[in-house]
Formats: structure tokens, sequence, C-alpha cells
């Protein structure tokens, strides 16, 4: 059977690879555009019809429009890439229609790219080439880092100037074997794309000489094998925002074609797959992934290979697999984004597990709001489907498995795993008491997987590339990399995919850019609405699930929002309580009832109609609702009021007692007044006051009537004279 199994998979590849090469083949010029929600938004179609109407118009047939899913770079598209044989590949932010004319004419056809417009830029010039530093911390040299310094004095010290070749730090390329941890390092030398180990000071001379100077690679020194960040690094390493990254479940986005299986086969597609069927051996899958340390990234954080294994030693043989796709915290768009970028990476994955436990029937759940995610989802299922790869006998192998999509209601507490089992029944989707749990009794009460998007898209790069250099890639406790969403007070908002055991300050400060504003950031919540505030004094802290949970916070499925000193964390809280109370099942009384309780008591604290007496209520049915709570939506519920209480209690005493708002976000608390010194009567707070409490002379100081003013901010937003104060 293992080499059916391997013939049917290396022609189904030779299939693949020859459509592809028949598609892109013939291009020596590669305009790229991004095609996910996001990017639609922004206006890419416009964007991609526009490129399609230039290249039409050229009649040139060495150009080739490509779309893509979602790079991540969220506050810069749509993002457009320009690929030209031989050349450093260029990206540009927030293009439009216009700017689609001049990339075209003066980049595309007369080989000058725009700086002014590069994303991330503008910048001053290009450099012939680019070399990428590894910056895992295995990498080395007798203990020291030989390609940092040491890279940069050898290049001055050959002649070679910034215009010729720059130096950049990049994150790890997953290049390290155990054997080799501390006694090498890796650089990727673009356009080239040629990664090298490097192991002495004499290697790193060597490729500055031979291939910097006189452009022939160095063979000697070249990595033969294809770590799995390569890819991405080689079109997106010069952007800061993305070479301090690790991408492994975002390995593909912004890289592949996500609605074409062939582009997919061509990056390794299937091969995971195959190496699974063609081995047989479920026990061993099962095996690689408990040693990968992969735990779930749906929030919870189990160990993937234990919930496998409790499933798969179930006497019933009748099981689900289920990926949940229900993606419902504030500002989290993780799931969106894979199953829109690369939707075949994580069908490979469920079908990965579904041999491993014995199922023979999987369930996407995708909540109905994402029509994008859907229609690719639904694409590559029917492409799998077409290909051999779902359905009966895949690759030969005698096993059997299908897919098929259920959509949700948009219901927060369906992402809780007995609730979502529910609604695949048709029932109302409330949970149920655990245990026994879904890997004995789920759904319609047979033992039953479920596992989020982001936990399948990590399986075939697992079994690709080992259990033990996914480990040795996150913490001691969790291998592997995370996806956030970075949002809130932070220069560069997006998806980011870092190691576990990186830093907030790392996330925040070096990927997010830190505040656009310039003020202090104040706090980081992470977890979504059933996630803590983690003060900036802790921003050291290491991102894993349990140095969070131990800090107040969680993990959950990725968000994290950026807050700073302009943010009011009584009322952040109180916004985080709104969100869990409207989405509260109502099955179970102490998350019914409580988190009702306790949004009652901040809407005292905000308006300045609590006492101290206030606070220990709140504190105290905040624990109760977190002990007694049927769900995991009730149990993390009180998070967010928890940790706000413990690192910015001070914040909660001023609106208590002093019936101050520090932060001058809560509209009871504030007053606004006119300083006589600095008005100059011109007028405009009272031609702009809607309820007319605003009286004076023209040319005079003019005065505010505190019982009329309804504080809506209006007079100190228009004043050109910083006259009228919130205090």
């Amino acid at each position: 059977m293992t080499q059916a199994v391997w013939d049917a998979y290396n022609s189904l590849k030779s299939r693949a690879e020859s459509v592809y090469q028949e598609r892109v083949g013939k291009g020596r010029i590669f305009i790229q555009v991004g095609s996910a929600t996001c990017e639609h938004a922004a206006g890419s179609l416009e964007v991609a019809e526009e490129f399609r109407k230039h290249i039409a118009a050229s009649g040139r047939d060495d150009i080739v429009l490509r779309k893509t899913g979602c790079t991540g770079r969220c506050s810069r598209e749509p993002i457009v890439s320009v690929f030209r044989m031989g050349e450093m590949p260029i990206k540009y932010q927030l293009v439009n229609r216009e700017l689609v004319h001049k990339i075209f004419t003066q980049h595309v056809l007369g080989g000058e790219p725009l700086l002014d417009h590069i994303l991330d830029g503008p910048i001053e010039r290009l450099s012939k080439y680019e070399i990428l530093n590894c910056g895992s911390l295995r990498c080395g040299w007798k203990g020291e880092q030989i390609c940092g310094g040491p890279m940069a004095n050898q290049l001055r010290a050959m002649g070679i100037s910034p215009e010729v070749c720059r130096v950049t730090n990049a994150s790890c390329f997953g290049a390290c074997s155990a054997e080799l941890a501390g006694k090498c390092t890796h650089i990727l030398v673009r356009p080239q794309n040629v990664l090298y180990r490097i192991s002495t000071l004499e290697d790193l001379q060597e490729v500055v000489r031979e291939h910097i100077q006189n452009g022939r690679i160095v063979e000697r020194l070249r990595v033969k094998e294809e770590p799995v960040s390569q890819d991405f690094f080689e079109l997106y390493g010069e952007i800061a925002f993305f070479n301090r990254q690790t991408r492994i479940a975002l390995r593909h986005n912004g890289i592949i074609d996500p609605t074409s299986i062939e582009e997919y086969f061509h990056y390794r597609g299937f091969e995971a797959l195959a190496r699974v069927l063609a081995e047989n051996d479920p026990e061993k899958v099962v095996e690689e992934v408990t040693r990968s340390k992969l735990r779930g990234r749906g929030g919870g954080g189990f160990p993937t290979g234990q919930k496998w294994a409790l499933a798969r030693k179930s006497r019933e043989k009748t099981r689900y697999i289920i990926c949940n796709a229900d993606e419902g915290d504030p500002g989290a768009f993780m799931d969106r984004s894979m199953l829109e970028s690369d939707p075949f990476n994580v069908i490979e994955g469920m079908i990965i597990g579904a041999f491993a436990i014995g199922s023979h029937r999987g369930f996407v759940y995708v909540r109905a709001e994402y029509p994008l995610a859907v229609e690719r989802v639904e694409n590559a299922i029917q492409r799998c489907r077409e290909w051999g790869l779902l359905g009966k006998n895949i690759l030969n192998s005698g096993f059997d498995f299908d897919i098929e999509i259920r959509l949700g209601a948009g219901a927060f507490v369906c992402g809780e795993e007995t609730a979502l089992i529910h609604s695949i029944e048709g029932e109302r989707g409330q949970p149920r008491v655990r245990p026994p749990y879904p890997t004995e009794v789920g759904l319609w009460g047979k033992p039953t997987v479920i596992n989020n998007v982001e936990t399948f898209a990590n399986v075939p790069a697992i079994i690709i590339y080992g259990a033990d250099w996914f480990a040795r890639i996150g913490s001691d406790a969790s291998g592997g990399t995370k996806v956030f969403a970075l949002a809130g007070k932070v220069k560069q908002t997006g998806l980011v995919e870092v190691p576990i055991g990186i830093t907030l300050r790392e996330v925040v400060m070096e990927i997010g850019g830190g505040s656009p504003s310039g003020k202090a950031v104040k706090a980081v919540q992470t977890g979504g609405p059933a996630g803590g505030c983690i003060p900036a004094s802790m921003l050291n802290l290491r991102v894993d699930f349990d140095t969070l949970n131990k800090a107040g916070s969680i993990m959950g499925s990725g968000g994290m929002i950026v807050l700073d000193e302009d943010d009011c964390m009584v009322d952040i809280a109180k916004f985080f309580m709104a969100f869990s109370q409207d989405e509260s099942c109502g099955k179970c009384t102490p998350c019914r009832e409580g988190t009702t309780r306790m949004m009652e008591i901040l809407e005292r604290i905000t308006t300045g109609k609590a006492d101290e007496s206030d606070l220990v209520k709140l504190e105290r049915l905040a624990h109760l609702v977190r002990k007694a709570s049927l769900c995991g939506l009730g149990r993390a519920a009180p998070n967010p009021v928890l940790s706000t209480l413990t690192h910015f209690r001070d914040e909660y005493l001023a609106h208590v007692r002093d019936k101050r708002c520090p932060a001058k976000k809560c509209v009871a608390l504030i007053r606004y007044e006119i300083d006589p010194e600095k008005c100059v009567g011109c007028t405009a707070c009272a031609r702009n006051c809607p309820v007319e409490c605003i009286s004076g002379e023209r040319r005079k100081p003019h005065v505010i009537d505190q019982t009329r003013c309804i504080k809506c901010g209006r007079c100190f937003q228009v004043c050109r004279f910083d006259a009228v104060l919130r205090l």
C-alpha cells in the first residue's frame, strides 16, 4: 500500500505542477494583488481589474496577474507586489486606481520602482542585494551571533556599501536541527533567495566574496532543504513587520492563490497527508502530534495529541472530527484569514487528524458572516473531491473521509465545543455539563474531536518538518507559534505569527512599532472578551498559555489589543462585560444573572453613582461567576474585571471616591470649562453647541452652563485656541 499511495500522490503532484507551470511559467513579471475580505473592503477588486485592463492594453504576454490571500498587514491594504526576474520583489501599500497606472507604466514597463509608495516606506534607495540574518536563539557559533555586527563589519571591510547590500535581522527560518543548535547560523541572500548555513567567520567571508561581490552561489554552504518559512521570507523579508515573525500556520498567506489546488501542491501541499497514509500508522501520527507539544489554539490550550489519543481509544468506532471556525472575539480575524488565504492547508490538517482518530466524517463549523471564507472552503472541498483527496479510498490508501460545512448564526457561545455540537445537531447552541467530554460523548453521542482552524493549519507542517522541530520553536510547555490579531493603539496593526514564549514587548514594540501617538502604552488586553488586561510594567512577560493565566489573562484565540494612557481601564472592563452579558446563552444562573449584576455595578462606577462598597461587591461577584458558571464563557467573563481591579485599582478608586475618570473617557464624569485667559470670543464653540448652553459676546470670554451641558465634547473639538478644558 505504501507504494500505491506515493504513486497516486506523485501522479497528482505532476499533474498539478504541469498546470502551475503553464499558468505562471511564461511570466517574467508578476503583479500580485491581495484577495481577502479585508483587501476587498479596501478596494483590491477594483485595483486588480485596473491592472487587468493595463495588461490587456499593453499587449504583453510576459506579465502575469496573480491573486493571493491576506498577508496580515491590514492598515496598509490594498497591497500590491511586483516581481521582476532577477530583482528584489517590491510591495506597494494603499494602492488605488490612480496609483495602478503609475506602478504599471513606471515600474512594470519602465523598471523604475515608485519609492514613495513602497510598503512601510517611503525609502531613499533599493539595494542590489539583501542579507537576512536568522534571529533564532539557537543560531550562533561558539555561543555568539556571528552574523549581526560581524556581517556589517565584513561588508564595510570589503568596500561593499548599503546601496549594494543591506543587512536585515529576521526571525527564525526554522532551518536548525537539534544537532546544529549553537554550532551555526543561517542567512538568506535575496533576490536569488539562497539560504546558507554558516559555521565559521571564514564561511561568512566566502559568501560575501563569492556571492555579493562576484555573483556566484557558494554551493558547499547552500542549504538544500527548504525550511517552512523560507518562501515567505523570500517575498516579504525586507519588511520589518514580517521578518520578525515566524510563520508556520500562515506560511502560505500572501504567497499562494487560495483557490488553486495546483499552487498548493507546488508548495508541498498534501505531502504530509501522503506520508501519513503511506505509513498507515495512526498511532504514530498521534505520537508525533503529542511530541510536538501542539496545544489547541482556540483558547483552552488543551494538548492536541492527548485529545486525539482519547478519541482514538474509544470503543465506539463511529467518530467525528470538527474544525471550529466560529471566531467571535471582537477584533479577532485569524481563522477567517487562514480560511480565505490557505483553505487547502486546513483541510489537509483535518484529513490527517481524521486518519489519526479513525474518523470518516468531518465538519467545518464556520459563521455565516464569513461569506468569502465559506466560498473558498467550499471550493477547496470540491477540488479535493475532484482530485481524490476527499471521499472514498483517498490516494489509494483504503481510507475514506469527507467533509461538510455547517454555518453558525453568530452566537459567541457556539465557540464552546458542546454548544457547537448542539448547533450542528440542529438544537439551540447551549453548553452542557462536562464530563463526559466530547472525545467520549460528542456529536450525536459519538466520540468527537474539535480543534480550531489554527490548530489544524499547524498539523501538515509538523508531519513534514518533524515534531522535534516544531517543539523547539516554542516554549518548554508549548510548541510552535501563535497567531495574534494585533490591534488598538499600535502603529502596525494586523496578523502576526510569533514563537510561543516571545515577550509582549517584542510583539507590541518591535513588530507593532509601539504607540502611533507617542503616548505611553498602558496595557495589553489578550484573549478577547474572556481575557485580561496586562499592565505596561509586565510587558516583559512571555506569551504562553500558563504565564498569561498566572497574570490574570488568557491566550484565547489570539486577540491582542494595545491600550494607551487615553484609555480608561474601567470603561474597557465595562465594554467587554457588556459583550459577555449580551452573548450569554442564559442557561446557567451564575453567568446569566452574574454578568448582568456586574454590568450594573460597572455602570454605576462609570456614571459616578457608586461607592467603595460596590468595588467589594464587584470583586466577590466576579469570583463567584468564575467558579460557578457552566461553561468557559461564564468562567472567563470576569477576567477583564478582575485583572483591571488587580492592576489598575487606583482608577476604580478615582471613579468612586473622586467621581473622576483619569483618562477622561467616562462621559458622566467629565466636565467642560472655558479658560477666560485663552478664550478670544470667536463664538465657534457657541455656534457648534447642539444644546446652546454656551453664552458670551463676540471677542469676550464665553461661559458654559453646566446644568444644560450634555458633555458631547463638540466645543472641545472645534476650539482652535485650546481655551476649552476637558476636566
